[in-house]
């Protein structure tokens, strides 16, 4: 199995190139980050020369000489509640069309997101169907159901929400940054069902869709079964060793106050997020659970449950 991974220099991508390598395959690395700079279980192989990598930014024109492949995962993309529209449209838009344009003979499995449902209202065992937002509190939800269309109606799109792990970029730092003494500040009541994704849950859905039976559709991904808030945060403090406790601010006082926040940022032009968005509230504050049947029944996702341990060491 031949199989190209973009986004390889990052989170998500440089696991499930790993994982590609685990199973044997032959695997093509594309990444935003020049090869020197790629760092953990990829670089490793990098360096080895098991897996050849190519700096590509997707937002420019493909290399030239592109290996044949049997698929491709696309896991390169912009992701953030922050930043100008024209740079998450470059990147997840047009950067996706890019990448499908580069390899017109393989599958390609596109790597979405959960963000593509609706934020004003929470997601209840959502089904891949009802995806029918209207509007998106930030510009990456608007990028990310446009990526959609612009993998085409023969792709694979996966679903994941909020995904964790060794290297978490976004989840586990953003839960970390919410600790203020003993106290660890959050939205809601914790009694909020979520569906989470253990990268390694991810990979697997990533590898299945690239070489199982299916070669189109849209599939929710998430591990075996949806958390409590609560839960899930207290977890994850007793695994990093910290002495504090979950404290819940009530939505409807603190989603307010983000639009004002986000307005007063807007107006000053400001390049760094505001600590509250409407986007950061709406993630957690009410219950977002996928359902995942499609996976497991099309696809053969076999997902384990929820874990942080280990966290310690992310």
């Amino acid at each position: 199995m031949r199989v190209a991974v973009t986004g390889a220099s990052g989170f998500a991508g440089g696991v499930v190139a790993r994982a590609a390598v685990a199973r044997g395959w032959r695997v093509h690395a594309f990444g935003r980050r020049p090869a020197s700079r790629v760092g953990g279980g990829l670089g490793e192989l990098v360096r080895a020369g098991v897996v050849p990598y190519r700096a590509w930014d997707v937002t420019g024109p493909a290399p030239g000489d592109l290996p044949e492949v049997d698929a491709v995962v696309h896991c390169a993309g912009t992701v953030g509640d922050w930043g100008p529209r024209r740079e998450f449209i470059q990147v997840n838009v047009i950067g996706t069309a890019r990448v499908r344009t580069a390899f017109p003979g393989a599958r390609f499995v596109h790597l979405s997101t959960a963000s593509v449902y609706d934020p004003f209202r929470p997601t209840v065992m959502a089904r891949e169907h009802e995806c029918r937002a209207r509007r998106y509190v930030n510009a990456y939800g608007v990028s990310k159901a446009l990526a959609e269309r612009a993998a085409g109606d023969a792709a694979i799109v996966l679903r994941p929400h909020a995904v964790y792990g060794p290297g978490d970029p976004t989840l586990l730092p953003r839960v970390l940054a919410s600790v203020r003494g003993r106290r660890l500040w959050a939205v809601g009541d914790g009694r909020q069902r979520v569906s989470l994704t253990s990268v390694d849950n991810l990979a697997q859905a990533c590898l299945l869709a690239a070489s199982g039976p299916v070669d189109r559709g849209v599939f929710n991904v998430t591990d075996a079964a949806p958390v409590v808030l609560d839960d899930a945060l207290r977890w994850i403090l007793r695994e990093r060793g910290i002495d504090a406790e979950p404290c819940y601010l009530p939505r409807a006082l603190v989603m307010p106050v983000a639009a004002v926040t986000e307005a007063v940022f807007h107006a000053l032009r400001s390049p760094r997020p505001p600590r509250l968005t409407r986007y950061a509230v709406g993630h957690l504050a009410v219950e977002r659970t996928l359902d995942i049947s499609a996976a497991r029944e099309r696809l053969g996702y076999r997902p384990a449950p929820t874990s942080f341990r280990g966290a310690a060491a992310w």
